[in-house]
Formats: structure tokens, C-alpha cells, sequence
């Protein structure tokens, strides 16, 4: 797979810490809500880094990036990368951890911190190719104010369920308990395992065998949990 080079087109916040870049790549081939690209930074010594970033959209390469305080590209993409910066990137890469629009199965998404962001891709792809299969997401966040994509989850999506689970702080008036995701949530708001729901859980490895688990405990046929994890 060859490497290109991108520019970035536009960049915005997506919360505090986190920033959304959208890349124009000439000749880009497309790809499915799920996979996601290789970007890698060149120094002026010949020092070179490379990291993964799934993609958020299904019809442009938008990626986001939570910054880490002392991670090595995050910094840099977060608080340097500007409009009009180029920088190398290779891809899509990925074909199990995707969402077809043709499939016509109930969808569940658990994600955990930024891990919502390939899940997103596939909200997106449902929306755009006018599905009509249903989905449920539970995302699972520390804090509201680190809720990414809140304004488009927060606007009515017909046949998209959202349900959040804060592990810090919870918004004033929610009723569920501040604590980490657990069997309750994946039963109370996630798919019947009857219903043979295609099931993707994305975030950190913990977090991401914990719910695979609990999604295997309650029924869930294992061959149906696809998994993404990070850190």
C-alpha cells in the first residue's frame, strides 16, 4: 500500500483535548465506516513516527485526534497541524472491523472514549446510504464535556438509539449512577442477543474486553462481537 500525501482542509475542535482534521488525499480510493488510515511524520533529520487513525466519515477522510500529554504525534496534531500542512498517510486499511451499508442485521456500538470515532463512520454510513437497519449506541465517557460528535448525536437520528455512561461525572439530573460500564447497561440498552445483532466495540483494551465479555456472558453469539482496541 502506497503512502500519499495529504493536506488538511479543515481542523476544529471536538472537545478540549480533541481535534477533528479533515485530509484531502488526492486519488483516494473510498473505504467502509470502520477502517482507518497510517499517518506518518517525518523530522528534518530523517527521524520518522507513524500511527493509526480511524476514519470518522464515510465519504471524506476526517480523522480525530485525542491529545496525550506526553505522547509523541498527538501534541503536534492537535496543537500544530494546521490548514494547509501536508503530511503522509497511507490506506484505507482494515476490512473485518466495518460496517457494509448492504447488511441488513440490528447494529450495536459500544465505544469507549475517542473509540467512538470509527463507530461514528458507520452512523454516518447508515445515514448517508439511507438504511433503515436499527442501531444502538452506548458510549461510554468519563465526562460530558468529553462527549465527541455531541451536537450530531444529540440531533434526532431515526432508527439510532444513543445511550451514554459517564464513569466521572454524570450531567445534572441523570439518573444512572456514575461508575464504569457494566452488565446492566449492555442488556438495558443494547440488542437482545435473539436478535442477532452485528455488535462493534471500540476503545481502550480494557475496557473493550470487559464489554466483550459481558456481550458473550448474555448470549451473544462471539463470531458477532467485533473489536477494536487501542492503548
Amino acid at each position: 500500500m502506497k503512502w500519499r500525501v495529504a493536506t488538511v482542509v479543515e481542523s476544529r475542535a471536538e472537545t478540549a483535548t480533541a481535534r477533528t482534521l479533515v485530509l484531502d488525499v488526492p486519488d483516494w480510493p473510498g473505504h467502509l465506516g470502520g477502517q482507518h488510515v497510517d499517518l506518518r511524520l517525518t523530522a528534518d533529520d530523517g527521524y520518522s513516527v507513524q500511527r493509526s487513525y480511524s476514519l470518522a466519515s464515510p465519504d471524506r477522510v476526517e480523522i480525530a485526534v485525542q491529545r496525550v500529554d506526553d505522547g509523541e504525534v498527538s501534541p503536534y496534531l492537535t496543537d500544530v497541524f494546521a490548514v494547509g500542512d501536508a503530511i503522509e498517510l497511507r490506506g484505507p486499511v482494515g476490512g473485518w472491523f466495518v460496517w457494509r451499508p448492504a447488511a441488513t442485521e440490528p447494529v450495536l456500538l459500544v465505544a469507549g472514549g475517542s473509540g467512538i470515532v470509527p463507530l461514528m463512520a458507520m452512523i454516518r454510513a447508515r445515514r448517508a446510504a439511507g438504511s433503515k437497519v436499527p442501531f444502538r449506541l452506548i458510549y461510554s465517557v468519563r465526562t460530558p464535556e468529553e462527549i465527541f460528535y455531541a451536537d450530531e448525536l444529540r440531533r434526532p437520528d431515526p432508527g439510532v438509539d444513543v445511550s451514554y455512561v459517564f464513569s466521572r461525572k454524570a450531567p445534572e439530573g441523570a439518573r444512572r449512577p456514575v461508575k464504569r460500564i457494566g452488565l446492566a447497561d449492555v442488556t438495558t440498552h443494547g440488542w437482545p442477543p435473539d436478535f442477532q445483532p452485528s455488535c462493534f466495540v471500540c476503545g481502550p483494551t480494557g475496557f473493550v474486553e470487559t464489554v466483550a465479555d459481558l456481550l458473550v456472558a448474555v448470549g451473544h453469539d462471539p463470531s458477532r462481537v467485533k473489536t477494536e482496541r487501542f492503548g
